[in-house]
């Protein structure tokens, strides 16, 4: 169940920064953040729910903004990259990019939460 909530508060949480702020793209690693250093769960657990959160936000927001433009600048800029011309392959790297990053952001929140010490009798 955490791991939901998390990958749920995760996406918001990087929707509305983007949407209310006028910072760099990259914003969305704070609140990654923070969604992990304050959820406990796994440091791979964490990276994961990070990774799903932005990877399906990234692509359902590209989705939307592409599909009324009819795919003209998607299928131009995939021409440039090395992805044959294909949209949604495009679409499928940048979710990729923006899930890394933010799973990596969330791990290293997982990482700074304080863990209890076991004695050692």
């Amino acid at each position: 169940m955490k791991f939901f909530i998390s990958i749920i508060l995760t996406a918001f949480l990087a929707y509305v920064l983007g949407l209310y702020t006028n910072i760099p793209w990259w914003c969305f690693v704070f609140s990654s953040f923070l969604v992990a250093a304050a959820i406990p769960q796994r440091a791979g657990y964490a990276f994961l729910s990070g990774f799903a959160g932005l990877f399906l936000l990234w692509v359902l927001l590209a989705a939307l903004k592409d599909v009324p433009n009819e795919h003209i600048l998607s299928t131009r800029v995939a021409q440039v990259l090395p992805l044959g011309g294909s949209y949604l392959l495009l679409m499928l790297v940048t979710g990729l990019v923006a899930g890394l990053v933010s799973g990596f952001a969330a791990m290293t929140g997982s990482f700074t939460r304080k863990r209890k010490k076991r004695r050692v009798y």
